[in-house]
C-alpha cells in the first residue's frame, strides 16, 4: 500500500501575510528642488529610469518648462509626464517636484511633497527662497532622506521629518544663541546626561 503523499511532494507554502511587498509599498521615483531658472538646488532620484546625469538633467529640464507657466503657489499642481506623475509647488524662486510611477496614487505623490515642502519651511525657519536653501543645503538632504529611503515613502509629517533632521545636525559645541530652540534642549539633554553618568 502506497503512503498518501509521496515523500517528494510537499504542501505549497502560504505566503507570510506580515510580509511587506516592496511593490505594495507607496513610492517616489526622485524629489527635486529647482530654482526660477530650472538650476538644480538640491535633488535625489531613486529609480533607474533615468541612468545618467545628463537623462536626468534632461528631465528637471523638460518638467521645469512643462510647469514653468503654471500658478502652483496655493496648491499642488499634478501633470502626467513621460509615463509618470508629476506632482509640483512654487513658493518664490524654488520650484518642488515630486514624481512617481503612473501607477501611484496622487494623493500620496501629493502627501509627499507637502512633507517635503512643509519640513523645508520649518527647517529654513519660514524664509523659503533659494540663497537661504543653498545655505542649509545639508538639512534639505537630510529632509529628502527623512522622507524617503530607495524610493519608498517613510515618513511625512513635517514636524518629525523636521525634528529629525534638527537632531541629527546638532553642533553641540555651537554657542547656545546660534542654536534652534530644540537644538539648545536636546545639547541642555547631552550634557545633562554627561554629567549624571560621570
Amino acid at each position: 500500500m502506497s503512503p498518501p503523499f509521496s515523500s517528494s511532494h510537499q504542501p505549497p507554502k502560504s505566503p507570510n501575510p506580515n510580509l511587506i511587498v516592496e511593490k505594495d509599498c507607496p513610492s517616489v521615483k526622485n524629489i527635486i528642488l529647482l530654482d526660477s531658472d530650472g538650476k538644480r538646488v538640491a535633488v535625489k532620484y531613486f529609480s533607474d529610469d533615468w541612468p545618467t546625469n545628463v537623462a536626468k538633467e534632461s528631465f528637471e529640464k523638460l518638467i521645469f518648462t512643462k510647469t514653468q507657466k503654471t500658478n502652483a503657489r496655493a496648491e499642488a499642481e499634478i501633470v502626467m509626464f513621460e509615463n509618470n506623475i508629476v506632482v509640483y509647488k512654487f513658493v518664490q524662486d524654488l520650484h518642488f517636484f515630486v514624481t512617481g510611477g503612473d501607477d501611484e496614487n496622487e494623493l500620496i505623490l501629493v502627501t509627499a511633497l507637502q512633507a517635503f515642502f512643509d519640513s523645508v519651511g520649518l527647517l529654513l525657519r519660514g524664509n523659503v527662497e533659494k540663497r537661504e536653501a543653498l545655505e542649509n543645503l545639508d538639512l534639505i538632504l537630510l529632509c529628502i532622506d527623512e522622507i524617503a529611503d530607495g524610493g519608498i515613502i517613510l515618513e511625512t509629517d513635517p514636524n518629525v521629518i523636521a525634528g529629525k533632521v534638527a537632531s541629527n545636525s546638532i553642533d553641540s559645541g555651537a554657542p547656545l544663541s546660534e542654536q534652534t530652540l530644540s537644538q539648545a534642549l536636546a545639547t541642555a539633554r547631552e550634557h545633562l546626561t554627561r554629567s549624571l553618568l560621570k
